[in-house]
């Protein structure tokens, strides 16, 4: 069976907290998003989403729609670069990129987030139940997880992240490719 994982971006929200809503244009867009979906020719039959409340009201308008329960697994919240704020985040981030390993104090490297994280995407990979799934996280765990399917994909490319944001993920045993879908 062919896999598809659609790997989403949440849409524009008020703020980085756990619980900022989506700003208006955010709303706007996740109802774009949701007719993107829909015009995809392809049935989603699951839908995976950060506990973090801009990525399920990101998927929610397709979810209702379609009538699709979210998932909520915490695997999928965004990564901590720090518990303390950082006035040089933007280099810390590219660190992060070079040297999987880099963490600060209270943080995440990106591997350890990486390993939280893609331990739900082996989960998808091995349910013969389900073809086409959506996976909605955030922009700096998604472009790790992208780069687990394709090596290449690194700190120039989380940079050219939108918001919202769709790759898909396709392949099967081992061989996959990666697509960037969203217009």
């Amino acid at each position: 069976m062919v896999k598809r994982l659609f790997m989403v971006r949440h849409c524009n929200a008020e703020g980085q907290h756990k619980d900022s809503p989506l700003t208006k244009d955010g709303i706007e867009q996740s109802q774009l998003l949701s007719t993107f979906l829909e015009n995809n020719n392809n049935l989603i039959d699951r839908i995976i989403s950060s506990p973090y409340l801009r990525a399920i009201e990101s998927i929610r308008p397709y979810a209702l729609t379609h009538n699709i329960p979210i998932e909520i697994d915490y695997r999928l919240q965004e990564r901590l670069l720090s518990q303390e704020p950082i006035d040089d985040w933007m280099d810390v981030l590219e660190e992060s990129f070079t040297n999987f390993d880099f963490c600060l104090p209270g943080g995440e490297s990106s591997n350890d987030a990486l390993d939280r994280a893609y331990k739900v995407i082996e989960e998808v990979l091995n349910d013969k139940a389900s073809e086409n799934v959506v996976i909605v996280t955030h922009g700096n765990l998604l472009a790790l997880l992208l780069h687990r399917f394709q090596g290449d994909i690194g700190f120039n490319h989380w940079k050219e992240l939108t918001n919202p944001d769709i790759f898909l993920v396709q392949g099967k045993e081992q061989e996959y490719s990666v697509e960037r879908i969203w217009a």
